[in-house]
């Protein structure tokens, strides 16, 4: 290891202050060091004048012409907030998203350009107010006027600016959220507000209220997934899986996978392991597929009960790939991750099952099974040529390539040369297609030459 990765593993483990002081002090011995750290302080500020003066000429044209100018901008601040610039960028982030909102109002956005650099001149505008917190009651008040006004804005994402208002910003967002919705203002405003106070109880750490807030609303998965979320991470476990059960047992459908995953995390938490397995192997005989089969090994490697499950999960993908095809895709992915390659293809071939999974096993089998694996890519010339399109064409004429090698190697040039006229004399209309094959360098039939 040398000296150099030495000093600076050791620079690492001091506090940004007591680094400023050792560059500071041999910045004052270096007239070198200290003119290049000039420099680039300079170099800084003048970025930001130069950023100011582009908002100052930024008139509103075309709503391209207008971004083009504001994303300029924004990329400074974004470029200066990256590097850990000390210098305050909140008052230009602000001027920049009060700018947008302004012009927003005087032209016709219809493209979105300038609504998306609004969003991201938020962001940064939050990011910015981390770095150097302005004001809180004034950051509380903008806020605010933001989210009650009449503006079509972006949802102001409050967490982002949570450490820029610290308690006393939060408190004072709460205080008038909390009078409008026992004012009971209209329904815009009182959507809002409701948002705003399940964010404030989330920020807060309030695990009481968010979850009290969140059971009110109308039953959906996603709410309960929430939930679970929120008590699991507060360690209430148990809390977590009488919630989680009651979700499951409302809903059959595909979107109950994060609740399972959930529920499971739960029950392995409060050290349950065998309901946790229970539960996965419960999952996957409703619906077996590749995701619940690496559920339920995690489970049963746990309880040291892998073997006896593994073989029954593979039993009933078998016999469930007997009735549908979709199954059979799950079931090669699993002797795939089995490292079973072999077994997996014969599943494959017999089923048949997606293109894309019977490509990844060709590329697996073509090594030493050039003959069993050309009539797959034969397919996915045919599938490539169906697009109608410049880039498919060329991928077309990739595969060409490849089968022309597995021909050679399966010592069947001859049919290669058969399938390529058949191929082209079935799409000879296809200029494009034939300059593909042209420049992949295969020497087509004489007849296309011509």
């Amino acid at each position: 290891m040398s000296s150099t990765t030495d000093l600076r593993g050791y620079l690492r483990t001091l506090d940004a202050e007591t680094l400023i002081e050792l560059l500071h002090a041999q910045a004052g011995r270096d007239p070198e060091l200290r003119r290049a750290l000039e420099l680039k302080a300079g170099t800084q500020g003048g970025d930001v004048a130069e950023a100011h003066r582009l908002l100052d000429t930024a008139a509103v044209g075309g709503s391209f012409e207008y971004a083009t100018k504001v994303g300029s901008v924004l990329d400074t601040l974004q470029r200066l907030l990256d590097a850990g610039s000390r210098a305050d960028l909140a008052p230009l982030a602000r001027r920049t998203v009060d700018d947008i909102s302004r012009v927003l109002e005087q032209i016709d956005d219809y493209s979105g350009v300038v609504y998306d650099e609004l969003e991201r001149a938020v962001d940064l505008y939050a990011r910015a107010c981390v770095a150097h917190p302005p004001d809180v009651n004034g950051l509380a008040d903008w806020i605010l006027r933001i989210e009650f006004g009449d503006r079509d804005w972006p949802e102001i994402e409050l967490a982002d600016f949570a450490q820029a208002l610290g308690d006393k910003g939060i408190a004072r967002i709460k205080s008038t959220v909390d009078k409008m919705i026992a004012d009971g203002v209209d329904d815009h405003r009182l959507a809002t507000a409701e948002r705003l106070r399940e964010d404030i109880a989330e920020i807060s750490g309030d695990v009481d209220a968010l979850v009290a807030i969140l059971s009110a609303k109308p039953p959906r998965l996603d709410i309960s997934l929430k939930i679970v979320r929120v008590l699991r991470g507060a360690g209430r476990h148990a809390e977590a899986i009488a919630h989680a059960a009651k979700a499951l047992a409302h809903d059959k459908g595909p979107a109950r996978a994060p609740v399972v995953d959930e529920l499971a995390g739960a029950y392995q938490e409060a050290g349950q392991v065998d309901e946790a397995l229970t539960l996965r192997r419960t999952e996957f005989d409703r619906k077996p597929s590749h995701a619940a089969y690496l559920a339920l090994r995690e489970a049963a490697i746990e309880r040291g009960q892998w073997p006896s499950q593994k073989r029954a999960a593979l039993s009933l993908l078998r016999e469930r790939a007997d009735e549908d095809a979709a199954i059979a895709d799950e079931l090669v992915r699993v002797l795939l991750t089995e490292e079973r390659p072999d077994e997996a293809w014969r599943v494959s071939t017999r089923y048949g099952g997606s293109l894309e999974l019977r490509l990844e096993l060709a590329e697996l089998r073509e090594q030493d099974h050039p003959v069993e694996v050309i009539p797959v890519y034969k397919i996915h010339v045919d599938e490539l040529i169906a697009h109608k399109d410049p880039f498919y064409y060329r991928e077309a004429a990739k595969q060409l390539r490849k089968l022309r090698t597995l021909h050679k190697r399966a010592d069947s040039a001859e049919e290669f040369s058969s399938y390529l006229a058949d191929l082209v004399e079935t799409h000879k209309r296809k200029t494009r297609l034939i300059a593909e094959v042209r420049n992949a360098r295969i020497a087509l039939p004489k007849v296309v030459r011509a």
